[in-house]
This record gives C-alpha cells, sequence and structure tokens, in this order.
C-alpha cells in the first residue's frame, strides 16, 4: 500500500511540474533600439516562481504594451510608441515547440502612441487605444494571426480641467467586457470612461450606446480598468487622483458604489497610479503605484464588492508600470520600468499578501508583463 501511495505521489508531482513549465510570462519594453531583445519570453516554474529565459525577438522598436490570444498562438504589441509621427500595433507568433516568437506584421495604429492592445475573446478582433491624439481602432484579426486593416476608428477631442494634462483625450485603454459584447475606454484626458457596442459579427462591430460615457471625478485621471470574475463590478484606478472607483456593472452600464485611494494617507499629492488586476479566486485586488510610492496596493473585496486596503507591498524597483497574476494566482509578476528589473512574487491565498521569491530579471527600460497558460 505504501508503495502504492509513492508511486500515485510521484505520478502526480511529475504531472504537475509538466503542467507547471507550460505557463509563459512575456515582456516588452521600450527598447529604442531594434538590435536589442523588445520583446522577450521566459518560463514560469508555478511550484518555485523561477523564470526562465525561453525566447525573444528583435527589430521591434518600443513595444511597450502586449497581448496574448485566446489561444496563446499570437502575441499583439503596442509598436512604435513615444515615437513622432508614428504609432502601430503589430502581431507575432509563439511557438513553445520551436522557441521561437516570429514576427508576423504591423499596421498603423490610427493615433499616435499606442499604449493598450486587447483581444476579443473570440480571437477575431483586436482593440488599440491611443494615448497622444486621443482615439480608439478595431481591427479583423486573421486565422494566420495577421492583423488586417483598421476597420474602425475613432478621435476625440474633449478634455476635462487640468490645464496641464487633460487638454484634450487621452484614451488609455480598451477593455472587452466578459461577454464581449461591450469596449470600455478609460480616457486619462476626459475624465470619462467610454463605452460602446460591440458586435463581432458586423465589419463594423463598434455602435454608440444610449450611455455612451461615464463621468470619473474631475482631475481623475481614469488609466486602467478590469472586471470582477463575477461580472458583476468593475474597478478603475485613476491616475492622475491616485484612486480606485468601484462600479456595480450591468449591460454595458457603470453605477459607482465606492472611491477609495489607493495610496497611503500620508501621500498628498503626485499620484502615478498605474495598473490593477484581481485575484482569480475574486478575493482580492492589486494596483500599482509609480512616482514616490513604487508600490503595490493590496485590498480585500467583501460580499458587496467594495474595497479594503490591507497593506503595500513594494515592488524592488522604480516605476512599476504593468502588473500580472497568473492563472493559478500563486504569483503575481510585476514590472519596474526605470530600474530595469521584473520581480515574482508569491501570493498568499488567505492573507492576499506577497512576498519576493526567486532571482529578480533584468531587462532595460522593461513595460509590460503578460502571463499566458498554454
Amino acid at each position: 500500500m505504501k508503495q502504492k501511495l509513492t508511486y500515485l505521489t510521484l505520478t502526480f508531482l511529475f504531472t504537475f511540474n509538466v503542467f507547471s513549465q507550460n505557463t509563459y510570462v512575456f515582456l516588452g519594453s521600450y527598447n529604442r533600439d531594434k538590435t536589442a531583445e523588445a520583446i522577450q519570453v521566459y518560463q514560469l516554474d508555478t511550484l518555485s516562481g523561477k523564470l526562465t529565459k525561453f525566447t525573444s525577438a528583435k527589430n521591434i522598436v518600443n513595444p511597450s504594451f502586449l497581448t496574448v490570444s485566446p489561444n496563446g498562438k499570437y502575441v499583439y504589441a503596442c509598436t512604435d510608441t513615444k515615437t513622432p509621427n508614428a504609432g502601430s500595433v503589430s502581431s507575432f507568433e509563439f511557438n513553445p515547440s520551436a522557441k521561437t516568437l516570429t514576427f508576423l506584421n504591423s499596421q498603423r495604429s490610427g493615433g499616435e502612441n499606442p499604449v493598450y492592445v486587447s483581444v476579443h475573446k473570440n480571437g477575431k478582433w483586436l482593440a488599440n487605444a491611443n494615448y497622444t491624439e486621443g482615439s480608439v481602432s478595431v481591427y479583423p484579426l486573421l486565422e494566420n494571426g495577421k492583423i488586417d486593416s483598421i476597420a474602425q476608428n475613432f478621435q476625440y477631442a474633449d478634455g476635462s480641467i487640468n490645464k496641464e494634462r487633460q487638454t484634450k483625450s487621452h484614451v488609455h485603454s480598451a477593455v472587452f467586457s466578459p461577454q464581449g459584447d461591450y469596449l470600455f475606454l478609460p480616457d486619462l484626458g476626459a475624465d470619462k470612461i467610454r463605452c460602446y457596442a460591440f458586435d463581432e459579427n458586423q465589419k463594423k462591430p463598434l455602435a454608440e450606446t444610449k450611455n455612451p460615457f461615464t463621468k470619473t471625478d474631475l482631475e481623475a485621471g481614469p488609466r486602467h480598468f478590469t472586471f470582477h470574475p463575477n461580472q458583476k463590478w468593475v474597478y478603475c484606478i485613476e491616475e492622475m487622483a491616485g484612486q480606485i472607483s468601484v462600479y456595480n456593472y450591468e449591460n454595458g452600464t457603470l453605477n459607482k458604489i465606492q472611491r477609495i485611494a489607493a495610496h497611503p494617507d500620508t501621500i498628498k499629492e503626485g499620484f502615478e497610479s498605474s495598473d490593477i488586476h484581481i485575484s482569480p479566486d475574486g478575493k482580492f485586488l492589486y494596483a500599482t503605484n509609480r512616482g514616490k510610492e513604487n508600490n503595490i496596493a493590496i485590498f480585500s473585496i467583501d460580499e458587496n464588492g467594495h474595497l479594503k486596503n490591507i497593506g503595500y507591498q513594494s515592488t524592488l524597483g522604480k516605476h512599476p508600470r504593468i502588473f500580472a497574476i497568473d492563472d493559478s494566482g500563486k504569483f503575481l509578476v510585476a514590472s519596474n520600468v526605470i530600474t530595469g528589473n521584473v520581480i515574482v512574487f508569491k501570493r498568499n491565498p488567505e492573507t492576499g499578501l506577497l512576498k519576493k521569491v526567486g532571482k529578480q530579471i533584468k531587462m532595460q527600460n522593461v513595460s509590460c508583463v503578460q502571463i499566458k497558460q498554454i
């Protein structure tokens, strides 16, 4: 009996360890140099949290934000970002068996400085947010992973009250609803969360809604946006105000139920809040703060969707622009642009708190991290 149990245990550990090696971490950067490894891919060992270099891609300028297709076969990136009179979105084929990340094609972004791309859950549409000119573009995706020409592009001119940062629209992200029937656009420049209905079966899928936007607080600067796993609540990080607004969600409509600081009470100004994600179990929310703080704010989520701050974790670097949580919820990976380092934290599933594990990864101007189990 003992031998049988030992055999079963070893079989389970072997199977789990093999499975754990199918989780990949994709890193983007402001490389400024085509000869540099602008996109790097690592394997994440979901037992230890160790990152192992897997492959990379060169000959790309500033792939500052990445996303991975639902089937894990393709990577899409904002490219030529922060480049005057430029801006593009690019596609790559990821082949784990061959350990390759191969460039497929690029399309113009439809506006200067693309900052966020997301793929529809059917894998057939790409949405891109352009920050500097304040616009959104949507593209059909071909079966071979390439990006087709722009299907729709909407430009916005309205701003808000801050005369330095809000003279015009600055769309900072483009996020599909869980059902894929709406597209939300947090607009830092206009203090609005814009919304379109999305019909995946139409050649021009974006359509206006009765409520084309939700107003945020003035000088909030809405930046990134995430849905709770139960699809009832939405959370928006506000870069300029350093706040998180919580909304009830139903059929494309947002109704605010809470607004809470992403920073300690001792911080009174100079907020640079950036990214926001929820643990897969729906119990905890994490938000990054750059600037003076360089930390991850940690919140518990109660039965009504409200947040309660439970702590802060240093990202062990400067300017944590983007972070990601793996599908198992065991690990959070943070990227620090200025210090050019990537840190893996292990999550405590009971408390939500974070603890650094493994060795840091160095990558110059690393700006984005995405995790995909394939």
